[in-house]
Order: structure tokens, then C-alpha cells, then sequence
């Protein structure tokens, strides 16, 4: 019996055999179907695999940045937050981290670390759950996927499209560069901050190159888990995970024990830079370049090779503008220690006072519908009373102070009464021999006043308006020294009379002190000798795009005009007669480096040379002699400087246009309605609400040698000068001539 049953289980030669071949059947079946996956995979019928343009020209969602002249980055656009970095310009603790943690076999593998594979594999079987990626798959699954797929089916075919492309990723870049690529395409999760250079700066304040080991160890560490990880949320999680990759940067020989053991004992140090569109430098200024480099791509039809339009918060292109970001942080700065002072002094005027009064009362009720808690209460279908009782509900909020963003409870009414009674302020700075604009602000705060008034608003100019009525007057043959009655005169007759308000400072009075002291009546005379039209033609020429009606009330500057136009024009005198225009962009790259716009600014000789030097003279007797000369008493300025104060009726507008060989620079103050002004003209004029904002940030260039701004004076016209420019002298020569002029004239 046992002999047949050991007989019965011993199997044949031809059932060996036949099992032998069914094995090698399956197993090479197997192999077989194995490739044939992959190649289905490779072939793309699992889903779409990137092709060899793809991997020359990765996608990914770049930020674009706005680089100063002197090449600091002023800000950037962005949908996600990621800027890209060079190899060079990474820590080498972050790439020691990264391979310790992630990749240890990571320059003796091709794409693919078959060892590593197969040992996670077994792991995994165990129920040790490990990642088996590469660095150079976790690049593949960053840029060429839509995110770790959930399903484990899907995972799977996931899992050989990234052996396929990192391999072919392999075979295109250097480790280096892949290396890079992967750095700059990672998530941190938390506060939009994509790619090293973001991370670097979210966390750190610093910049990749910058990173020590511990920050180095702490954003390598987060990338197993941006969530678990956070420093903010977790820090104790970030802090053991922290450890984790220096003790495996110490495992790998890249630190002693000793260096291990102290650096694990050290606190979790942050410095929170948490990046949004209104911080840094420049914040009004990048929102108008913005704008206005979307319109010259749309009407110059400036597109990508491939025909589609260039998106500044995706495309990371380098934006190359004219401002320096010292004199930018310099105009900053002179806006806040003056505004801070001058609004302690706006606050007081009101303090017992209700400047919503009779018709101001309106105000209000047009602040309410223009805002954006009206717009979504009317589209709710919410009624007026329901509006009007919402508006006097309190409710939390956050409000602008001078000392900070403050937290408090007040109704949305209170909140528009608040704000009407903040001053605003705008501030321009341009050389006006190239037109480049050095610095540019355009309003108080960006996060609360996002209405940007060097270039978008515009504002009555007052007695700003007065030079070009004087350089009409002086390209006719008029003498700076010519003396014109200033005394009160209507100019025209019925409807169409025009009488204009001042005081004189006696008469008669020279072209040159007349606008020196600002003088209403002596100028308006100069208008109806010379005319309206020629004034207002002159005007456009030099650059100002508002409307200017042929009406002698332009002299006084009754209409509106951007301190953008304003600064523009005011440079034609100093630069001999040569408007320039204001130019702030001087090319745009793309992400390679390739340049896809530069800017030529245009070019017009506006005002005969010599006149425009006498006009540089006249508004240097503003600052010696005349409404500007607290330059020289108060801020201590002993150099050449011109310029010209502004007031609008009610003190509603203050202005200045301050004037050296080398700047010219302009000043708006106001509020935010023309109804809400100082009742006093001694804090409400432009010599003392916008003037100083001008000597603050001259005082500050001058005092920063590095930018070169000389103390010179204006350089002669060439061919020099024909005329007397000295009054005394001209009285002497000129004297018998002038009188037959005033008798012809008539006084």
C-alpha cells in the first residue's frame, strides 16, 4: 500500500515537463503583458504622457517679477506664488537635506532606484508603509501631473507614468538641473507659497542661498506633510520632523554627531513674511504697471509663438522698470513722517466739528452706494431700509491708522465717515532728461485705498497751472522782469464774465514776482494779454492728457489734471524746452531671458530752449523769494531748487512740483472728497500740506551718496542767454522801452 501511494504522488516526467512549460508560459506571459502595460503607458493610452517639447519646456505656474533699476525684486504677479532659482543660488544644506531625506542613491540612479524599489515593495508587504519615489519622480508627478492620484488603480498607472518621464527627464538634464527643477516646483502649502525662493522667504525672510541647516532641514522636512508640518500650526511637529533630516543628513556623512546633536537642540526660530499683492515696495505703482502692460500686450498684439496671450501671473516674466527702490523707499518713508503729522493736525480741526453738515451731508450717502457692501446687499435684493438699517449696524472690522491696522466694532457708516476724514496723498519722482520715474506713490495704504492718484486720479491743479501761462507768455518775448498790473480786473463781459479771487501784494508787479508770491490777479491779466488758446495748447503739449478748456480760468488751474501729467510737464522746463515721457517700463522677459517688449518713451520740443531756462529762473524765485521758501528756512536746502505751490479754492487740493537740474518731483495731498479740506489756509497750502513731503525725501537722496544727485545748478541754455534776467539791470537798460509797452498797454 505505501509503496502505490508513494507511487501515485510522484508525478511524471511528462507532468513535470508539462508544468515546467505552463510556468515559463505565465511567467513570460507575465513579463510580456508587464511590457506590453508599460509600452500601452509609454504610447499614452493610459493617459497622456508629457512629449520631448513638454520636457524642454516644463509648465508651471511662475509669478512674474518687478525688478528696479538697481535690480531689487519690487513685488510680483501671481497665482501661485513661485519664483525660480538657480542652482547656484540654493544652500547647499538645502541639497544635502533633500538627498539624505528623499533620495539618498539619488547620483547613482537613472530615474528609477530599482534597489530601493523593490526593498519598499517589501515593506509595504509587511505593513511598513514607505514612499519609494525618487527625486527625479516626485519632479515628474510636480510638473507633469494634476496631483497624487486617490484611487489605488489609478495610483498604479500613476506610479510607471512617472518611471517613464523621469527617466526621460533623466535623459534630458544634468542632476543639477533636475535637482533645481524640483525645488522650484514644490508645494509648502500654506500661504500660496510654492518653490524654494517663496518658501524661503514665507518663513525665513531670507533668500535660498541664505538658508542655514536648520531652516534648510525644517522646508525639506515639511515636504512629506506642508500640512502636519507647518511651523505655525505644529510647531512642535516641525520640530521633530525637523530632526528627522538632520539626523539623516549626519547618517549620510554631511554632519558630525557633535554638529547633530547641538543643532537638534536648538528652538524653532520663524520670521514670517506671508506674501500678498500690497506689501513691499511700489505696491500702487506695480498695480498700474499691471494694467498698463496687459493694454500695450493687447494693442501691440504681443503674444507667445504659439499665438496665445502672455499672463503675467503665470508665465514668470521679468519686468525691468526705471525705479530705484532706495529714492522709492525714500518717497515712502517722507510720505509717512509727514502724513503721520498732518493728519494729527486735520484730526484736531474736526474734533468738536461735523464736516457732514447741510450739503456735505450727501457725502455719506454717495460713499455708502459706491461701496462694495452696498453692491452685494442690492444684488441680495435687499431694500432700502434693509440697506440703511444693515449700514447702521455695528459691526467688527479693521481700520487704517497712522500707527497700524486697528481692530474695533463701528457701524459701516461710521466706518465711510471715518475714512472720508483720512488725507490722502500721491507722490512722483522722475529724472526729466530720460523720463525714467525713480519713485512712485500713490496713495496712503494699499490694503485699505487701493485708488491709485499719481496717474488714475486726477485733482484740481491750482496756482500749479500758473508757469505755463507765464512760459506763453516768456516764448512771446515777455521779460520775467516785466512788471503787470495786480489788482482785481473781470476779463470778459455777461455770461461769459470771469472774475477771479486774491489777494495783492501790491502793484505794479514783475512777471517774475508774481509768480514767485503766487499771485492771482497779476496772472490772470497775463492770460487775457496772451489768450486762453495759447495757454491751453501749450499745456497739452506738455504733456497733460486731462481736458484743458480754452477758458482764462486755466491760468489758476480750474481743471484737473494726474500729478503723473503734472511732474511730466514740469520736466520740459528743466530739460531745455524737451518734453519726455514719463516712462516706468524698460523691457520684459520672458522666463528664458528673452526679451518680448522694450519701451521707447516719446520725444517733443515743446518750448523754445532759452524760454524754458527762464522759466527754470522764475520758479527758483518761488523757492528763494516767494511761496516756497520754507525750503530753504525750515528743511535748510541751500542748492539750487525751484518749484511752484498749488491751493484749490477751500483748501480742498494741496500741491507742489519741486524742480532740480537732475528731478523734478510732485505732491498731491487732499481727502479723498473735495467737500472734506482744512478750513484753515495755514495748514491746508500746498506750502505746508504737500511741500514737505518733497523736502523729506530730497533731504534723503542727498544724504544717500550712492545715487549721485548732484547740487548743481541748472546748466545755461545753448547759445546761452539774450535776455536780462536781473531785474535791476533790466529796470537800468530796459526801462524806456518798457514804459512805451505800458502805455500802449494802457497802464
Amino acid at each position: 500500500m505505501k509503496k502505490q501511494t508513494k507511487k501515485a504522488n510522484t508525478l511524471t516526467k511528462e507532468e513535470i515537463s508539462r508544468y515546467t512549460r505552463n510556468f515559463w508560459k505565465i511567467l513570460i506571459g507575465a513579463i510580456l503583458m508587464g511590457f506590453l502595460f508599460i509600452f500601452s503607458v509609454g504610447m499614452g493610452l493610459f493617459g497622456k504622457l508629457p512629449t520631448f517639447r513638454d520636457l524642454e519646456n516644463p509648465k508651471s505656474n511662475l509669478a512674474s517679477e518687478v525688478i528696479s533699476d538697481d535690480g531689487v525684486v519690487l513685488g510680483t504677479y501671481f497665482v501661485q506664488n513661485r519664483s525660480n532659482v538657480r542652482y547656484d543660488e540654493l544652500s547647499p544644506h538645502l541639497i544635502q537635506a533633500l538627498i539624505a531625506t528623499e533620495d539618498k542613491r539619488f547620483y547613482r540612479h537613472s530615474g528609477i532606484d530599482y534597489r530601493r524599489t523593490f526593498t519598499i515593495i517589501f515593506y509595504n508587504l509587511v505593513g511598513n508603509r514607505q514612499g519609494a519615489s525618487t527625486i527625479t519622480q516626485q519632479l515628474a508627478l510636480n510638473l507633469f501631473s494634476e496631483g497624487r492620484a486617490r484611487s489605488t488603480g489609478k495610483r498604479i498607472i500613476q506610479k510607471f507614468q512617472e518611471w517613464i518621464t523621469a527617466v526621460r527627464l533623466e535623459r534630458n538634464y544634468t542632476k543639477e538641473e533636475i535637482i533645481t527643477m524640483y525645488f522650484n516646483t514644490v508645494d509648502f502649502g500654506a500661504y500660496n507659497t510654492y518653490g524654494i525662493k517663496s518658501a524661503a522667504r514665507t518663513y525665513f525672510n531670507t533668500t535660498p542661498d541664505k538658508l542655514n541647516v536648520q531652516q534648510a532641514a525644517l522646508l525639506v522636512g515639511m515636504l512629506k506633510g506642508p500640512g502636519i508640518y507647518s511651523p505655525v500650526r505644529y510647531p512642535q511637529n516641525a520640530i521633530r520632523r525637523r530632526n528627522v533630516v538632520i539626523d539623516n543628513m549626519r547618517k549620510e556623512g554631511f554632519l558630525t554627531r557633535e554638529e547633530a546633536t547641538r543643532l537638534k537642540s536648538e528652538p524653532l526660530i520663524t520670521d514670517m513674511r506671508i506674501s500678498n499683492y500690497g506689501e513691499g515696495l511700489a505696491p500702487y505703482f506695480r498695480a498700474v504697471l499691471k494694467r498698463e502692460i496687459q493694454r500695450e500686450f493687447n494693442e501691440m498684439s504681443i503674444t507667445k509663438a504659439d499665438g496665445t496671450p502672455w499672463d503675467l501671473d503665470r508665465d514668470g516674466l521679468k519686468i525691468y522698470t526705471t525705479i530705484n527702490s532706495k529714492m522709492q523707499l525714500y518717497a515712502e518713508e517722507a510720505q509717512q513722517e509727514w502724513m503721520k503729522t498732518i493728519q494729527a493736525n486735520f484730526d484736531r480741526q474736526w474734533r468738536n466739528r461735523d464736516p457732514f453738515q447741510g450739503d456735505k451731508a450727501k457725502l455719506l450717502e454717495t460713499g455708502m452706494r459706491r461701496s462694495d457692501r452696498y453692491r452685494v446687499l442690492k444684488q441680495a435684493g435687499k431694500s432700502d431700509e434693509e440697506i440703511k438699517k444693515d449700514f447702521n449696524t455695528p459691526v467688527p472690522m479693521t481700520i487704517f491708522t497712522w500707527e497700524g491696522n486697528r481692530d474695533t466694532t463701528m457701524t459701516p457708516m461710521d466706518s465711510i465717515r471715518y475714512n472720508k476724514l483720512i488725507l490722502r496723498n500721491a507722490f512722483m519722482s522722475m529724472e526729466p532728461q530720460t523720463g525714467y520715474v525713480r519713485a512712485w506713490v500713490g496713495g496712503i495704504n494699499f490694503e485699505h485705498y487701493k485708488y491709485d492718484q499719481v496717474k488714475m486720479g486726477t485733482r484740481q491743479v491750482g496756482s500749479t497751472a500758473k508757469p505755463f501761462t507765464y512760459a506763453v507768455a516768456i516764448d512771446n518775448g515777455f521779460s520775467p522782469c516785466f512788471q503787470v498790473p495786480n489788482v482785481p480786473l473781470t476779463i470778459g463781459t455777461g455770461q461769459y464774465a470771469w472774475t477771479p479771487r486774491g489777494e495783492s501784494v501790491g502793484s505794479p508787479i514783475t512777471l517774475r514776482g508774481a509768480l514767485a508770491h503766487s499771485q492771482n490777479f497779476a496772472t490772470a491779466y497775463m492770460i487775457n494779454e496772451v489768450g486762453a488758446r495759447p495757454v491751453a495748447t501749450l499745456t497739452k503739449r506738455m504733456g497733460i492728457t486731462s481736458e484743458v478748456p480754452e477758458y482764462p480760468s486755466i491760468a489758476l488751474g480750474a481743471y484737473e489734471a494726474s500729478v503723473y501729467d503734472m511732474v511730466g510737464a514740469y520736466s520740459s522746463f528743466v530739460n531745455q524746452g524737451v518734453w519726455v515721457e514719463p516712462t516706468y517700463i524698460l523691457r520684459i522677459e520672458d522666463k528664458n531671458g528673452m526679451p518680448i517688449y522694450e519701451k521707447a518713451p516719446r520725444v517733443t520740443k515743446v518750448l523754445n530752449s532759452e524760454s524754458a531756462y527762464i522759466m527754470v529762473d522764475m520758479l527758483k524765485s518761488v523757492v528763494d523769494d516767494g511761496s516756497g521758501r520754507r525750503l530753504r528756512f525750515r528743511y535748510n536746502f541751500t542748492n539750487p531748487i525751484g518749484g511752484k505751490t498749488g491751493t484749490t479754492n477751500d483748501n480742498a487740493d494741496a500741491w507742489f512740483i519741486g524742480i532740480t537740474p537732475e528731478l523734478v518731483s510732485g505732491v498731491w495731498t487732499g481727502a479723498e472728497d473735495r467737500g472734506i479740506s482744512f478750513y484753515s489756509m495755514t495748514e491746508g497750502q500746498g506750502a505746508q500740506a504737500a511741500l514737505p513731503v518733497f523736502a523729506i525725501y530730497m533731504q534723503k537722496v542727498y544724504a544717500d551718496t550712492s545715487l549721485h544727485y548732484s547740487k548743481g545748478d541748472f546748466p545755461l541754455p545753448d547759445g546761452g542767454l539774450t535776455r536780462e534776467l536781473d531785474c535791476s539791470k533790466y529796470r537800468q537798460f530796459f526801462g524806456e522801452e518798457e514804459e512805451k509797452l505800458d502805455d500802449r498797454l494802457g497802464f
